[in-house]
């Protein structure tokens, strides 16, 4: 059975509970990494200096974070197919759940993934965070 690494277990833990309970349950289906939780203002300055993100209002400020990215492992940045399978399963998993994400990959959560004018498959963020001490 997969399980997260230390590393990706402490990014994990910079995140809402919400966002804990989902991919602690992903992780028990489906090998992932976690790339990021809660970031820095500079970090994200940086992020979006250099194309990474375009935007400096982004989920993964505040703390806990309202973002994480995730990526399938081990993870292989070409295959765009895999990261799809990856969001559809963390998007039902979550839908179980009572926890509405939206995915980097379909912004306007219409189903149509090539509509989107800037892809970032591994981010998952809380449509609807509210506070930080809610039960899922």
């Amino acid at each position: 059975m997969p399980r997260f690494s230390e590393i990706s277990a402490h990014r994990l833990e910079t995140c809402h509970p919400r966002l804990q309970t989902v991919f602690n349950e992903v992780i028990e289906h489906f090998d992932c990494t976690i790339l990021e939780g809660h970031r820095s203002v500079h970090r994200q300055a940086e992020l979006v200096r250099t194309g990474f993100s375009q935007t400096m209002n982004s989920r993964h400020l505040p703390y806990p974070s309202q973002a994480v990215d995730v990526a399938p492992y081990p993870v292989n940045w070409k295959d765009r197919e895999r990261f799809h399978l990856f969001a559809g399963f963390v998007l039902g998993v979550a839908s179980q759940m009572g926890v509405e994400l939206r995915w980097g990959g379909d912004w306007d959560q219409d189903t149509e993934v090539s509509d989107n004018g800037f892809d970032d498959l591994p981010h998952f963020e809380l449509v609807n965070p509210g506070p930080v001490t809610e039960e899922v």
